[in-house]
C-alpha cells in the first residue's frame, strides 16, 4: 500500500468538509479537516501535512491570509484553493500569494484527488532536484545549508535560503524585487524591502569567500546573482 499523504483541509461547511474528508480518507490520504483559518494555522505548526487543501471563504481567518502567513514559514508546501469566487481578479490573488492550483466549487472529488497527487509528485521532484552549485558553493535548497569547498555546510535561515534559491534560479538575471517581495515576505511595503535588503546583505558576507560572486542591486528593479 502506498504511503499516506497528510492534508490540512480548512473548510467551513462543516457537511462539505465532512463529505470530502470521507471521501479521501477512502482513498488512503489522512485528513485534518479544521472548521477555520485560525484553527488550520494551529493545526499547520503542530502536525506536518504534506498538501493544503483551503477554502478561500472562512469565519476568523481566509483562505487567502492564512496561504500568506504559511507561505512565511513554507515555501514548496502545495495548495489548493476551493472556492465559490471565479472572477479573474480572485484566481490572480490566489496564484500571487502563493498558491498552487485553484478548484470552483462544486467539483468532482476525483479532479481533487487528481491535483493533489500531480502536486504531489511534482514537489517531490522539485526537492529531490534542488542542490545547485553556484561558483564553489553547493547549495542543498531541501536542507537548508550553503557549503564552501570541503568546509562545513553552513545552516541558512529558512528566509536566507528561500531568497537565495531564487537568485540562484535566476542566475545572472534581474529577479524582480515586487516579486519576491510578495511571494516571500507577503507584501512589498516599505518595511518587508528593508527586511529584504538586511537578507540580501546577510547573503552577500556568506558568498564573498569566492570573489566570482555578486549580488548587484539593479536600482529600481531587484537584485542580480552574477556568477
Amino acid at each position: 500500500m502506498p504511503d499516506t499523504i497528510t492534508i490540512l483541509l480548512a473548510e467551513d461547511e462543516p457537511a462539505l468538509g465532512q463529505i470530502i474528508k470521507e471521501s479521501l480518507e477512502t482513498r488512503n490520504f489522512k485528513v485534518l479537516l479544521c472548521e477555520n483559518g485560525e484553527k488550520a494555522l494551529q493545526v499547520y505548526k503542530s502536525e506536518d501535512p504534506e498538501v493544503l487543501v483551503l477554502d478561500v471563504m472562512m469565519p476568523k481567518k481566509d483562505g487567502f491570509t492564512l496561504a500568506k502567513e504559511i507561505r512565511t514559514m513554507d515555501d514548496t508546501i502545495p495548495i489548493i484553493f476551493l472556492t465559490a469566487k471565479s472572477q479573474t481578479q480572485d484566481v490572480v490573488e490566489g496564484f500571487t500569494i502563493g498558491g498552487n492550483d485553484y478548484l470552483k466549487k462544486p467539483f468532482s472529488m476525483e479532479e481533487l484527488i487528481v491535483r493533489i497527487h500531480n502536486l504531489i509528485n511534482r514537489t517531490k521532484l522539485q526537492k529531490n532536484a534542488e542542490v545547485l552549485t553556484i561558483g564553489n558553493f553547493t547549495f542543498n535548497f531541501p536542507k537548508q545549508t550553503l557549503q564552501f569547498d570541503t568546509e562545513e555546510p553552513e545552516l541558512l535561515t529558512h528566509r536566507e535560503a528561500h531568497l537565495l534559491f531564487h537568485l540562484i534560479k535566476n542566475k545572472n538575471e534581474v529577479l524582480d524585487r515586487t516579486l519576491i517581495l510578495n511571494k516571500l515576505w507577503g507584501n512589498d511595503d516599505f518595511f518587508s524591502a528593508r527586511s529584504m535588503d538586511v537578507f540580501i546583505s546577510k547573503l552577500r558576507k556568506k558568498l564573498k569567500k569566492d570573489e566570482s560572486i555578486q549580488i548587484i542591486n539593479v536600482r529600481g528593479f531587484g537584485y542580480k546573482l552574477v556568477c
